[in-house]
């Protein structure tokens, strides 16, 4: 594995809720940049993908990496989708990009990041989502974790903050921890959205869902039912019209 600079100025994203926290100058510049490249307009789906980066989640933070493109390309197809990418990691750091809508920015900031040990903050990413739901419509949330370590009910008031703004949460599960798929289903019901198994040796399904995905964020239903594929169909018989 390649050598990474995950510091955070050098990671390109701004932290989730700072509490006396400076923003150092290369991530400003960042986000100055990522406004310019894709900036959000009603023609084009918005998506927030976030990742747990605890220690554990490594191989799976670089399949990842690797498989975030399906969002993009499928896409472009209906209408075009901007992405921001957060994700918490360490003792108390959440942080999230700029919106970017290109896949090899997306890949590039993913690259820079590494994983570090410690708890989940589930409800910081949502809580973030919602915001970004307030400011400007957010088409879904994709969620890739394996564990959840936090208050549930906390966790579905806040899911319901993003149920009123019609923001789906997609929650993806790898491994089998039953508190935590009990969480995920719930915040999926909730939103209206869908809860997912990720399989890091199904790496054909696990693009073809992100597809999926990116066409219902970029033009919903209709556009996903206008796809006809397997994992197309999947989603639709679990979203809530």
């Amino acid at each position: 594995m390649s050598r990474r600079n995950s510091s955070p100025a050098a990671t390109g994203a701004a932290q989730i809720a700072p509490t006396r926290h400076h923003v150092g100058k290369d991530v400003a510049a960042f986000l100055r940049q990522a406004e310019t490249i894709a900036p959000s307009g009603a023609a084009r789906g918005r998506l927030v993908f976030a990742l747990d980066a605890t220690m554990s989640r490594q191989p799976t933070w670089d399949l990842a990496c690797h498989l975030q493109a399906s969002l993009f390309e499928a896409a472009a197809k209906a209408g075009g989708l901007d992405v921001k990418l957060s994700y918490f990691r360490g003792r108390d750091e959440a942080r999230a990009s700029g919106w970017v809508r290109n896949p090899n920015q997306l890949e590039a900031l993913m690259g820079r990041i590494s994983c570090r040990g410690g708890l989940t903050q589930i409800d910081r990413i949502l809580q973030h989502a919602a915001a970004e739901a307030r400011r400007s419509p957010l088409a879904a949330l994709v969620y890739v974790g394996d564990t959840m370590e936090e208050d549930i009910d906390r966790l579905c008031t806040t899911a319901g903050e993003l149920a009123l703004r019609n923001t789906r949460a997609f929650m993806f599960l790898e491994g089998q921890d039953q508190t935590a798929e009990a969480a995920y289903r719930e915040i999926a019901r909730i939103t209206g959205g869908v809860f997912l198994r990720f399989d890091p040796q199904a790496a054909a399904r696990l693009r073809a869902l992100l597809e999926a995905i990116g066409t219902y964020a970029a033009g919903g239903r209709t556009a996903l039912e206008a796809t006809g594929t397997r994992e197309a169909r999947e989603l639709l018989a679990d979203l809530r019209p």
